[in-house]
Protein backbone atom coordinates (compact mmCIF):
# COMPACT_ATOMS: atom_id res chain seq x y z
CA UNK A 1 0.00 0.00 0.00
CA UNK A 2 1.05 3.44 -0.59
CA UNK A 3 2.58 5.51 2.12
CA UNK A 4 -0.29 7.63 3.25
CA UNK A 5 0.32 10.75 5.63
CA UNK A 6 -1.17 10.17 9.05
CA UNK A 7 -3.30 13.54 8.44
CA UNK A 8 -5.02 11.53 5.17
CA UNK A 9 -5.21 8.53 7.72
CA UNK A 10 -7.18 10.21 10.20
CA UNK A 11 -9.40 12.26 7.57
CA UNK A 12 -10.61 8.40 6.18
CA UNK A 13 -10.67 7.33 9.92
CA UNK A 14 -13.12 10.46 10.37
CA UNK A 15 -15.41 9.05 6.98
CA UNK A 16 -15.10 5.68 8.38
CA UNK A 17 -16.31 6.78 11.79
CA UNK A 18 -19.90 8.59 10.39
CA UNK A 19 -20.73 5.01 8.90
CA UNK A 20 -20.09 3.14 11.59
CA UNK A 21 -21.86 5.33 13.80
CA UNK A 22 -24.98 5.11 11.51
CA UNK A 23 -24.33 1.28 11.35
CA UNK A 24 -23.90 0.91 15.42
CA UNK A 25 -27.34 3.40 15.70
CA UNK A 26 -29.27 1.61 13.09
CA UNK A 27 -28.01 -2.24 14.92
CA UNK A 28 -29.17 -0.62 18.10
CA UNK A 29 -32.54 -0.02 16.77
CA UNK A 30 -32.40 -3.41 15.11
CA UNK A 31 -31.55 -5.08 18.70
CA UNK A 32 -34.48 -3.44 20.16
CA UNK A 33 -36.95 -4.47 17.33
CA UNK A 34 -37.72 -8.35 19.30
CA UNK A 35 -38.96 -6.57 21.94
CA UNK A 36 -40.65 -4.18 20.68
CA UNK A 37 -42.73 -7.32 18.88
CA UNK A 38 -42.82 -8.99 22.45
CA UNK A 39 -44.41 -5.82 23.64
CA UNK A 40 -46.97 -5.74 20.95
CA UNK A 41 -47.78 -9.46 21.40
CA UNK A 42 -48.13 -9.25 25.25
CA UNK A 43 -50.52 -6.55 25.12
CA UNK A 44 -52.69 -8.61 22.52
CA UNK A 45 -52.35 -11.34 24.80
CA UNK A 46 -54.07 -10.26 27.72
CA UNK A 47 -56.85 -8.75 25.38
CA UNK A 48 -57.47 -12.87 24.25
CA UNK A 49 -57.41 -13.10 27.27
CA UNK A 50 -59.73 -11.05 28.87
CA UNK A 51 -62.21 -12.22 26.02
CA UNK A 52 -61.26 -16.25 27.46
CA UNK A 53 -62.20 -15.26 30.84
CA UNK A 54 -65.38 -13.90 29.31
CA UNK A 55 -66.15 -17.13 27.67
CA UNK A 56 -65.31 -18.73 30.74
CA UNK A 57 -68.00 -17.29 32.72
CA UNK A 58 -70.18 -17.63 30.14
CA UNK A 59 -69.42 -21.75 30.26
CA UNK A 60 -70.34 -21.45 33.74
CA UNK A 61 -73.35 -19.31 34.06
CA UNK A 62 -74.58 -22.28 31.62
CA UNK A 63 -73.44 -25.13 33.94
CA UNK A 64 -75.33 -23.29 36.62
CA UNK A 65 -78.63 -22.91 34.69
CA UNK A 66 -78.52 -26.60 33.49
CA UNK A 67 -77.56 -27.65 37.40
CA UNK A 68 -80.93 -25.49 38.42
CA UNK A 69 -82.78 -26.75 35.80
CA UNK A 70 -82.55 -30.49 36.87
CA UNK A 71 -83.09 -29.73 40.42
CA UNK A 72 -86.32 -27.68 39.77
CA UNK A 73 -87.02 -31.12 37.77
CA UNK A 74 -86.43 -32.63 40.87
CA UNK A 75 -89.08 -30.58 42.91
CA UNK A 76 -91.99 -30.66 39.97
CA UNK A 77 -90.93 -34.10 39.90
CA UNK A 78 -91.23 -34.86 44.05
CA UNK A 79 -94.60 -32.64 44.18
CA UNK A 80 -96.02 -34.48 41.43
CA UNK A 81 -94.97 -37.57 43.01
CA UNK A 82 -96.28 -36.15 46.98
CA UNK A 83 -100.01 -35.19 45.22
CA UNK A 84 -100.09 -38.63 44.03
CA UNK A 85 -99.98 -39.90 47.40
CA UNK A 86 -103.12 -37.72 48.73
CA UNK A 87 -105.54 -39.87 47.95
CA UNK A 88 -103.95 -42.81 49.57
CA UNK A 89 -103.89 -41.33 53.32
CA UNK A 90 -106.56 -42.02 55.60
CA UNK A 91 -106.64 -39.21 58.10
CA UNK A 92 -107.25 -35.21 58.04
CA UNK A 93 -103.91 -34.74 59.92
CA UNK A 94 -102.03 -36.65 57.16
CA UNK A 95 -103.39 -34.94 54.65
CA UNK A 96 -102.64 -31.54 55.76
CA UNK A 97 -99.20 -32.72 56.58
CA UNK A 98 -98.84 -33.48 53.32
CA UNK A 99 -99.89 -30.21 51.47
CA UNK A 100 -97.85 -28.35 53.59
CA UNK A 101 -94.92 -30.74 52.10
CA UNK A 102 -96.83 -30.25 48.80
CA UNK A 103 -96.83 -26.02 49.06
CA UNK A 104 -93.14 -26.29 50.35
CA UNK A 105 -91.87 -27.99 47.53
CA UNK A 106 -93.45 -25.77 45.29
CA UNK A 107 -91.82 -22.79 47.35
CA UNK A 108 -88.70 -24.05 46.52
CA UNK A 109 -89.60 -24.59 43.01
CA UNK A 110 -90.04 -21.19 42.78
CA UNK A 111 -87.30 -19.93 44.04
CA UNK A 112 -85.32 -22.27 41.42
CA UNK A 113 -87.04 -20.64 39.08
CA UNK A 114 -86.22 -17.00 40.00
CA UNK A 115 -82.67 -18.29 40.38
CA UNK A 116 -82.72 -19.99 36.99
CA UNK A 117 -84.23 -16.52 35.46
CA UNK A 118 -81.31 -14.10 37.28
CA UNK A 119 -78.72 -17.13 35.82
CA UNK A 120 -80.50 -16.15 32.55
CA UNK A 121 -80.66 -12.46 32.78
CA UNK A 122 -76.63 -12.87 33.35
CA UNK A 123 -76.05 -15.00 30.61
CA UNK A 124 -77.73 -12.35 28.16
CA UNK A 125 -75.51 -9.62 29.81
CA UNK A 126 -72.22 -11.73 29.53
CA UNK A 127 -73.56 -13.16 25.85
CA UNK A 128 -73.02 -9.08 24.97
CA UNK A 129 -70.22 -8.83 26.73
CA UNK A 130 -68.64 -11.81 24.65
CA UNK A 131 -70.09 -10.38 21.53
CA UNK A 132 -68.28 -6.40 22.11
CA UNK A 133 -65.46 -8.12 22.83
CA UNK A 134 -64.90 -10.57 19.94
CA UNK A 135 -65.50 -7.43 17.81
CA UNK A 136 -62.90 -5.11 19.75
CA UNK A 137 -60.45 -8.37 19.32
CA UNK A 138 -61.29 -8.47 15.86
CA UNK A 139 -59.91 -4.78 15.60
CA UNK A 140 -57.21 -5.52 17.65
CA UNK A 141 -55.95 -8.34 15.49
CA UNK A 142 -55.95 -5.95 12.61
CA UNK A 143 -54.19 -3.66 14.38
CA UNK A 144 -51.99 -6.07 15.94
CA UNK A 145 -50.63 -7.28 12.09
CA UNK A 146 -50.16 -3.83 11.47
CA UNK A 147 -47.81 -2.92 13.69
CA UNK A 148 -45.89 -5.90 13.57
CA UNK A 149 -45.61 -5.58 9.96
CA UNK A 150 -44.71 -1.99 10.25
CA UNK A 151 -41.93 -3.28 12.63
CA UNK A 152 -40.65 -6.56 9.92
CA UNK A 153 -40.59 -3.31 7.53
CA UNK A 154 -38.27 -1.53 9.37
CA UNK A 155 -35.59 -4.26 10.35
CA UNK A 156 -35.51 -4.72 6.56
CA UNK A 157 -35.02 -1.24 6.01
CA UNK A 158 -32.30 -1.37 8.54
CA UNK A 159 -30.71 -4.57 6.93
CA UNK A 160 -30.67 -2.79 3.40
CA UNK A 161 -29.16 0.73 4.95
CA UNK A 162 -26.55 -1.76 6.82
CA UNK A 163 -25.82 -3.66 3.28
CA UNK A 164 -25.10 -0.26 1.35
CA UNK A 165 -22.86 1.41 4.67
CA UNK A 166 -20.76 -2.14 4.80
CA UNK A 167 -20.42 -1.58 0.63
CA UNK A 168 -19.21 2.01 1.79
CA UNK A 169 -17.03 0.66 4.46
CA UNK A 170 -15.47 -1.47 2.02
CA UNK A 171 -14.62 1.14 -0.28
CA UNK A 172 -12.75 3.28 3.02
CA UNK A 173 -11.14 0.97 4.71
CA UNK A 174 -8.54 -0.32 2.35
CA UNK A 175 -6.92 2.80 2.54
CA UNK A 176 -6.13 2.83 6.50
CA UNK A 177 -3.09 1.49 7.43
CA UNK A 178 -4.03 -1.85 8.67
CA UNK A 179 -2.34 -1.20 12.71
CA UNK A 180 -3.95 2.23 12.46
CA UNK A 181 -7.86 0.51 11.81
CA UNK A 182 -7.12 -2.45 14.36
CA UNK A 183 -6.77 0.39 16.89
CA UNK A 184 -10.04 1.93 15.78
CA UNK A 185 -11.78 -1.10 15.55
CA UNK A 186 -10.82 -2.03 19.05
CA UNK A 187 -12.07 1.39 20.56
CA UNK A 188 -14.74 1.51 18.33
CA UNK A 189 -15.81 -2.27 19.80
CA UNK A 190 -15.36 -0.73 23.92
CA UNK A 191 -16.44 2.76 23.34
CA UNK A 192 -20.37 2.37 22.10
CA UNK A 193 -19.46 2.79 18.39
CA UNK A 194 -17.44 5.99 19.01
CA UNK A 195 -13.55 5.78 18.62
CA UNK A 196 -12.46 8.74 16.82
CA UNK A 197 -13.81 12.51 18.31
CA UNK A 198 -12.81 16.55 18.18
CA UNK A 199 -11.01 17.47 19.90
CA UNK A 200 -12.15 20.64 21.04
CA UNK A 201 -12.05 24.20 22.99
CA UNK A 202 -9.37 21.53 24.79
CA UNK A 203 -11.97 19.18 25.16
CA UNK A 204 -12.89 15.72 24.23
CA UNK A 205 -15.67 15.46 22.50
CA UNK A 206 -16.30 11.90 23.65
CA UNK A 207 -16.06 12.22 27.69
CA UNK A 208 -15.22 15.85 28.16
CA UNK A 209 -11.99 15.42 29.50
CA UNK A 210 -10.12 18.45 29.20
CA UNK A 211 -7.26 18.31 26.51
CA UNK A 212 -3.92 20.23 27.57
CA UNK A 213 -2.28 22.85 25.06
CA UNK A 214 0.84 20.39 24.71
CA UNK A 215 -1.70 17.41 23.72
CA UNK A 216 -3.38 19.92 20.91
CA UNK A 217 0.14 20.38 19.71
CA UNK A 218 0.97 16.89 19.27
CA UNK A 219 -2.32 16.47 17.55
CA UNK A 220 -1.73 18.59 14.88
CA UNK A 221 2.52 17.78 14.64
CA UNK A 222 0.22 14.45 12.81
CA UNK A 223 3.50 12.35 14.36
CA UNK A 224 1.43 9.29 15.38
CA UNK A 225 -2.02 8.52 16.58
CA UNK A 226 -3.00 10.55 19.71
CA UNK A 227 -6.27 9.51 22.30
CA UNK A 228 -7.57 11.02 24.92
CA UNK A 229 -6.06 10.03 28.54
CA UNK A 230 -9.78 9.59 30.09
CA UNK A 231 -11.82 7.33 27.34
CA UNK A 232 -9.05 6.02 24.59
CA UNK A 233 -10.48 7.51 21.98
CA UNK A 234 -8.47 8.73 18.71
CA UNK A 235 -8.40 12.66 18.95
CA UNK A 236 -8.28 15.18 16.19
CA UNK A 237 -8.55 18.54 15.53
CA UNK A 238 -10.40 20.41 12.73
CA UNK A 239 -8.16 22.08 11.24
CA UNK A 240 -9.90 25.39 10.04
CA UNK A 241 -11.11 26.14 13.26
CA UNK A 242 -8.11 25.22 15.68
Amino acid sequence: MEQVSLKEQLTNLINLQKIDSEIYKLQREKQAKPEEIKTIEAAFEAKKQGLAELEKTSLDLQKQKKDKELELASKDEAAKKLQGQLFQLKTNKEYQTMLQQIADTKTDASVIEEKILIIMEQMDKVKVDVDTEKQKLKEEEKLFNEQKAKVQVRVKEIDDRVSVLDGQRKQIAPAIDPKIITQYERILANRDGLAIVLAKNNSCQGCNMYVPPQVINLIKMYDHIITCEMCNRILYIDDETA
